[in-house]
């Protein structure tokens, strides 16, 4: 071969290596543009399900709050309930215990 053919081939290899790399780094800096988006988007992702965690969290102990507050008020009528009808059978045993002495006397 001739230096001209040789340098001709060199010339060609040169700006093939040369394209390549441009054609590389730009292929790298759209999977950088990428992969940058994508974590970007990531998160963003866990930002919201963070955010829709913490809401459901609050939710969640307004019912149960809630909740509790309704029991104890139901807990409490109840037990005034028993209580007041304790005194009323007690009151209501007095009074009958009460009559029977009253009806079968000694006195007599």
């Amino acid at each position: 071969m001739n230096s001209k053919k040789i340098c001709a081939i060199l010339i060609a290899f040169a700006a093939l290596a040369a394209f390549g790399a441009g054609a590389q780094s730009q292929q790298g800096s759209a999977g950088q543009s990428i992969k940058q988006d994508a974590k970007t988007v990531g998160h963003g992702v866990a930002d919201g399900a963070r955010d829709v965690g913490h809401a459901t969290r609050h939710v969640a102990r307004k019912v149960g709050h809630g909740a509790k507050e309704a029991g104890t008020g139901i807990g409490h009528g109840a037990k005034k309930a028993g209580v007041a009808i304790g005194h009323g059978a007690r009151e209501g045993w007095d009074a009958t215990k009460h009559a029977v002495k009253h009806v079968f006397s000694k006195d007599d």
